[in-house]
């Protein structure tokens, strides 16, 4: 008689315990062992319980290649997660981990492999090349690809996120988070509303303050202190909510009439526009994706969009200013140029024109489309195509964590024909998918990987470009730690070539994810290790660092309504001298729409309390010393980066830290 050692890890989030019984089969090269009931229901199996038991055999069962779990009704059902089984041999030896994490609801069986990381060339075993194939088989069959919308990303399958399988879905507390604080926001809003009601209705800017009650950051409050300052547009430019919208003009666009004697009072002594074009220190902020965008009605009246030119000049002094702003992409005698020297309500008009486009396109192409909707496509065809014993599978997997609900909820709650943005937002409706696809269709491959995405703006070299730094600082941390992953279970480039699942994978990607897009750029066939490297170098890079820096800090850049107006309703000024602050305020959100935006980006920009940090990994998918060697090494190079933004931000009144690592998620949560 054999007899095995066997523990049990329950999961730690609430409701992850069971008081089903829970059956265990040992399944090796030589058999099997007995079916054995591991628990007396309703005692073991609590939650983050760690519970051993004894498993017998007839025989020595050789290597164990499966482990084979069953979850049977007691009294009620009641699902159970499991975190992974170890197996002990009899008489001591190397203690097999099979990692699990996965949720067994109903009366199930699941099969679970040992831990170490294999690609199907590594696997000789035809029972072991049997469960792979049966595993993706079921993924297939539960995760399926559906086009939500022509023009876009393709997306899974689930018209709500009560429809996601339980093993994407939200955890108990971080659902109930998520509503609460939903709840909480709308809560606060409402009574704003009602105490605004019966007082005066905006006025002049000042009003504005009215809606800072508990909602509020120390960025937000800096920004209604200096918003109306050049100096501050030009930093969000490059370290707000939507910091890669800004290049370099190396020459003015022919739509874009702006003369040197315009903006001469601009420039510093004994210079000029062209001598500074030359110079590489004039930058442009290009909204024509604006242009012809339908504007939404909101209770019954039209509102406005505009798609703005901004010219930017890199001042000896005083740092990134705006120099010319011209509010329609066809110049003619009702688009003035507007410029600082300007009626001051006239300039302060014009820029906010220009950040009301930017709430749009921060919102819905940074980082709506370029985050939340590339990163679905990995997470779809990562879940379809490879296994979890897959090397690649258990790179990206806490990197996926959470994506699939937080989407389904954007689509029913955010962007949907009756959700938040057809409310309050100037783009909701028909527009906001318009725009969206206008992105898609000149969307690259190579524009999401921070290197090139730099480069081809020739913003290399612009000054106090904090999230320039601190992404390729972070960019080049992931990519050495991807590399290291890749080259450890990757001996060569043809390694790449013959893995089967993995260019399944990267079909599934291109042919099924990112359709209609023949100049996106990235081929269905993975050739290289390097190539590999790359890609999921970009993978994790935009669900972890890009995704922070466009999410983190919208409350902090749009709770100061002015500052990032969600909706304007009235049209563009055509002319300078007939811009009043009535004519602002009546052209900025009203009551209404300004505590919906400053709730809803409280809601989406907050610090999540479950989150997890970029680096740390909460389930134990590598169970091998050198790739855990490897996310060690990751780790401390994570610390250093930490401890250079922080030195960096030293003393510095406005503080850039969105990109700190501990305060990078390292998924798509929210």
């Amino acid at each position: 008689m054999e007899v095995y050692t066997v523990t049990v890890a329950t999961g730690t989030s609430e409701y992850s315990g069971t008081n089903n019984y829970i059956f265990v089969t040992l399944v090796g090269e030589k058999g099997e062992s007995e079916r054995t009931l591991l628990d007396n229901p309703g005692l073991d199996f609590c939650r983050g319980a760690v519970d051993q038991y004894k498993v017998t055999s007839s025989s020595h069962l050789g290597p164990i290649q499966l482990v084979r779990l069953e979850k049977q009704r007691y009294w009620l059902e009641d699902n159970w997660f499991c975190r992974y089984v170890t197996v002990e041999p009899p008489g001591g030896g190397t203690v097999l981990t099979f990692p699990c994490y996965r949720w067994l609801i109903g009366d199930i069986k699941v099969e679970i492999r040992e831990g170490t990381a294999k690609t199907v060339r590594d696997d000789s075993s035809p029972q072991l090349l049997a469960h792979r194939k049966t595993e993706l088989q079921e993924r297939k069959t539960t995760y399926r690809w559906v086009t939500w919308a022509p023009g876009i990303p393709r997306c899974i399958d689930a018209k709500t996120e009560a429809d996601l399988p339980q093993d994407v879905r939200f955890d108990n507390e971080k659902r109930s988070d998520f509503e609460h604080s939903l709840q909480y926001a709308l809560l606060e809003l409402s009574l704003k509303k009602m105490a605004i009601r019966f007082g005066k209705s905006w006025c002049d800017l000042d009003d504005f303050k009215r809606i800072f009650w508990r909602l509020r950051s120390p960025i937000a409050e800096y920004c209604m202190e200096h918003w109306k300052e050049d100096w501050f547009f030009g930093y969000q430019c490059m370290n707000g909510s939507n910091p890669r919208m800004i290049q370099r003009c190396k020459k003015l666009p022919e739509n874009f009439p702006v003369t040197p004697n315009m903006v001469q009072s601009s420039m510093a002594p004994r210079t000029n526009l062209n001598k500074e074009i030359k110079a590489g220190n004039i930058y442009l902020l290009d909204y024509a994706v604006m242009d012809g965008i339908p504007a939404n009605t909101i209770r019954g009246k039209i509102q406005h969009i505009a798609a703005p030119l901004c010219l930017l000049y890199q001042h000896p002094d005083d740092g990134l200013i705006p120099i010319a702003i011209q509010l329609e992409q066809n110049p003619d005698k009702d688009t003035p140029i507007f410029l600082p020297k300007d009626p001051p309500l006239a300039w302060l008009l014009a820029k906010m024109w220009v950040r009301h486009s930017e709430f749009q396109v921060f919102q819905l192409l940074s980082h709506l489309l370029r985050t939340h909707l590339v990163v679905e496509v990995f997470c779809v065809a990562t879940l379809r195509q490879l296994p979890a014993v897959h090397p690649i599978y258990k790179l990206l997997a806490p990197h996926l964590r959470y994506t699939l609900e937080i989407n389904c909820r954007g689509r029913t709650q955010l962007i949907s024909p009756d959700g938040i943005f057809k409310r309050v937002v100037s783009t909701g409706g028909d527009g906001l998918l318009i725009l969206a696809q206008r992105e898609y269709k000149v969307l690259t491959y190579r524009s999401l990987n921070p290197r090139h995405d730099f480069d081809d703006r020739g913003v290399s070299r612009l000054p106090k470009y904090f999230y320039r730094e601190h992404s390729l600082m972070l960019w080049e941390a992931i990519f050495s730690f991807v590399s290291g992953i890749v080259n450890l279970y990757y001996q060569s480039d043809h390694d790449v070539q013959e893995d089967l699942e993995l260019q399944a994978w990267i079909r599934d990607i291109t042919q099924e994810g990112f359709t209609e897009l023949p100049n996106f750029g990235l081929s269905s066939k993975l050739s290289t290790r390097e190539e590999l490297s790359i890609l999921l170098s970009v993978a994790i890079f935009t669900s972890t660092a890009q995704h922070a820096a466009t999410n983190n800090g919208q409350f902090d850049w749009c709770a100061w309504v002015p500052n990032t107006p969600c909706t304007m309703r009235h049209p563009p000024p055509t002319d300078k001298d007939a811009v009043t602050m009535e004519m602002i305020m009546a052209t900025l959100p009203d009551v209404s729409q300004s505590c919906v935006q400053m709730a809803i980006t409280w809601h989406l920009g907050r610090a999540q309390p479950d989150a997890i940090p970029l680096g740390k990994y909460t389930e134990d998918h590598f169970t091998e010393k050198q790739a855990q060697e490897l996310i060690d090494k990751f780790r401390m190079e994570l610390k250093k980066i930490e401890d250079n933004i922080v030195s960096q931000n030293e003393g510095l009144e406005l503080q850039y830290l969105f990109l700190l690592p501990s305060r990078v998620e390292n998924s798509i949560t929210i």
